[in-house]
């Protein structure tokens, strides 16, 4: 999945990690696991030291390590997966892997990656290979977050920007080079439509190796920011008067070869065969469930239920609606066999959120159930008229209560999981509302 494979090392099936390390001169391995709020984690593991880990993972406190355990709990294990592993384009003595997480010999249902693996499995026991493809958005600002890193990206059209473009051309073809040499198949980068905002693609794969490039991507893209003097963030709104980091995730299923696409039916007048329908209605019926786990932090809310920007538009969705090719809705279906969920932000954990995605289309799949009427209004402008739209929540406390009443859901994600996730960002949001902020001293000081 990470890289092209040296036929002198084998395949990513079989990869011998510390093989890998002698022939592509690795001197450390950076053992990664993605932790419950999505923050990653690492060890640097020695490349003499590998084949132990290989075997029997790398030991960490999950208490201390973003999971919810207590200090007196068993060392978690993550215990790399050969496939995943990335020569790092820009240190190629370090290489790093995706871990799944082991608990006294059982697999840590709280893992996001471990649930991505077990939901693939019930994909391919119902005959379908999902695939996704993301669309990660970031902004270049400084080390402090409170201004951008370039101080002439200003102009209130950003969109598409050359001249901004060009300014950070040396990073951004960096990133693009290092896809190319990985693989991945890039295909356009761009500015987007924020001052100091990007967005770069590359090719839609199996919903687990996007989860594992996305996840790479993101250290990426940080590292080499901090190389070249600034900071990026993926946090959704980081500046009020500006569009906001979205993920947006482009959805299509396959038969388990991979060779046909079984939401493709050219007959049909969306593009979408019986089974992308009923997937699309899962989505549409537990969207605003799993909006928590898909826009998960306080300032997420900031960016779907946001005002008009310096831009003139959010791009952000705020209702249940799903359309043709038209970006004003929270789904759109721009072309036959796949559509796009606009909802999930930057702060996403790249492995929820593609397990929620095939949780939510998985039970659409075994419930049969209808998306609704599409719709082709502007939603920026007549979203109004659609009385019977379900609203998308209004902050983080409302997202999760929405998530903790849905037992079926949360079955199906996982309870432990979702449990875990409700307790850490209620303690999240309690902080939250703790603050005292400057807006309350403006308004309120002379009450």
């Amino acid at each position: 999945m990470g890289t092209n494979f040296d036929s002198k090392v084998g395949s990513s099936a079989t990869l011998d990690l510390a093989e890998f390390a002698k022939v592509r001169n690795v001197k450390y391995f950076m053992v990664t696991y993605t932790d419950l709020l999505g923050y990653q984690r690492a060890k640097l593991v020695p490349a003499r030291a590998i084949a132990d880990m290989q075997k029997d993972g790398a030991g960490f406190a999950g208490f201390a390590g973003g999971m919810d355990m207590t200090p007196a709990d068993s060392d978690m294990l993550a215990v790399p997966d050969p496939s995943s592993v990335i020569q790092l384009p820009w240190k190629p003595e370090v290489a790093w892997v995706a871990s799944n997480c082991v608990m006294d010999g059982k697999s840590v249902d709280q893992a996001p990656r471990n649930t991505l693996k077990r939901l693939v499995e019930e994909a391919a026991a119902q005959g379908i290979r999902v695939k996704t493809g993301v669309e990660p958005e970031f902004s270049f600002v400084s080390f402090d977050g409170k201004s951008l890193s370039d101080e002439h990206d200003n102009s209130k059209k950003p969109c598409y920007d050359q001249q901004a473009l060009m300014r950070r051309f040396d990073l951004i073809r960096e990133a693009s080079d290092a896809m190319l040499d990985l693989g991945w198949e890039p295909y356009q980068n761009d500015h987007e439509d924020a001052n100091g905002q990007f967005e770069m693609n590359w090719k839609y794969d199996d919903v687990l190796v996007t989860a594992d490039k996305y996840s790479f991507f993101k250290f990426m893209i940080k590292s080499l920011a901090e190389k070249y003097g600034f900071r990026a963030t993926f946090m959704p709104k980081p500046f009020p008067n500006l569009t906001g980091n979205g993920c947006h995730a482009h959805i299509s299923a396959w038969d388990l070869a991979g060779k046909t696409n079984v939401f493709a039916d050219d007959s049909s007048p969306d593009g979408l065969s019986q089974k992308g329908m009923y997937f699309l209605g899962g989505i549409m019926k537990y969207a605003a469930t799993m909006t928590a786990i898909i826009c998960p932090t306080v300032n997420s809310y900031k960016r779907i239920n946001a005002p008009r920007t310096v831009s003139g538009s959010s791009w952000a969705p705020n209702a249940v609606t799903w359309t043709g090719n038209n970006r004003t809705h929270m789904v759109r279906v721009p072309g036959p066999g796949r559509f796009e969920l606009r909802l999930p932000d930057g702060a996403a954990n790249p492995y929820l959120m593609q397990a929620v995605i095939l949780a939510a289309g998985l039970k659409g799949l075994k419930e049969k159930l209808d998306p609704g009427p599409r719709s082709d209004i502007n939603m920026y402008t007549e979203g109004h008229t659609i009385k019977d739209a379900p609203r998308l929540p209004l902050n983080l406390l409302d997202a999760l209560r929405l998530l903790d009443q849905d037992k079926e859901f949360k079955a199906t994600l996982g309870d432990e999981l979702v449990n875990g996730f409700i307790k850490m960002k209620t303690v999240e949001w309690n902080s939250y509302v703790s603050h005292l902020t400057q807006w309350e001293l403006d308004h309120t000081l002379d009450c």
